[in-house]
């Protein structure tokens, strides 16, 4: 049995994020837990906003983001999608990854899904402080799923790698079993920015990674171009790919997909969802 944790501020995208996880799990023996996580209380009256530092405040707002919760256990049900699931709820008050980073201890959790704002007036995507925080900061499998992102049954999945490290065989557990489960192809993909052909050491890693995945349907690829970010969208749409995946170990790889100038920013081109696993 598998445990998912579900961060949710009851928005819209975080209601998409919740819709694509109860697909991806449909049929798994599962339990989800949603949670909520109260970092800064207010209360909004005639046009102005109070910072609620009273704990009677804090105590029901928090009491309200409970009985949310539990509205959205219902709502969930009406998607009838949560045969095999049980659902639980999470509600606390304190710091955002600190949070996070406490219920995936407390209740072992295996994946965390979380959902990104929309970027308006622009074809991309812009992962939040929290869930770029989490993807950096917390070591859990994190399912980041785009505003508007529609669950296609997973058949192409890409793997970018620029063969600089040496993954680890556990770390890569999550992905044969998405690939076993769902008999989906992988695509090894390499970027090369530079006209260079692969080093020795990426040789061999690259060859560990063909031996790892020995049983699960892989193939290897190469483009070329100057952006690492418009090479993977152009891969994806000519692909039809479903999913991406990366190792956040891999950090500078990490960084110029997903890293943006801005501080605490995200963004990538596209609409489907991103996979960050950890050691």
């Amino acid at each position: 049995m598998i445990r998912i944790l579900i961060p949710t501020d009851f928005s819209e995208n975080a209601w998409n994020a919740i819709k694509y996880g109860m697909e991806l799990l449909k049929g798994r023996e599962c339990v989800i837990y949603l949670s909520y996580i109260q970092v800064k209380p207010v209360f909004i009256a005639a046009e102005s906003t109070i910072t609620a530092n009273t704990p009677e405040l804090r105590d029901q707002i928090l009491k309200e983001r409970k009985r949310n919760l539990e509205d959205l256990i219902l709502r969930i049900r009406d998607l009838g999608l949560d045969g095999n699931h049980t659902l639980a709820t999470l509600a606390n008050t304190g710091l955002f990854v600190d949070g996070i980073k406490s219920q995936i201890e407390d209740y072992k959790i295996d994946l965390i899904i979380m959902g990104t704002r929309g970027a308006s007036g622009l074809k991309k995507i812009t992962i939040g402080s929290n869930t770029g925080n989490v993807i950096t900061r917390v070591k859990c499998p994190v399912l980041v799923v785009p505003e508007n992102a529609v669950y296609e049954e997973l058949k192409e999945i890409v793997f970018p790698t620029d063969y600089q490290i040496n993954y680890d065989l556990k770390v890569l557990e999550i992905l044969v079993s998405l690939l076993k489960k769902y008999r989906a192809n992988l695509r090894i993909l390499h970027i090369a920015t530079q006209s260079k052909d692969l080093t020795s050491e990426q040789e061999k890693h690259k060859e560990l990674l063909h031996e790892y995945l020995n049983g699960a349907s892989h193939t290897f690829h190469t483009l070329r171009g100057t952006s690492v970010e418009t090479s993977l969208q152009c891969f994806i749409e000519s692909r039809d790919i479903q999913l991406a995946v990366m190792v956040a170990k891999n950090l500078n790889f990490l960084q110029r997909i997903l890293f943006r100038p801005i501080v605490e920013k995200f963004s990538y081109h596209t609409e489907i969802p991103f996979l960050v696993l950890h050691e």
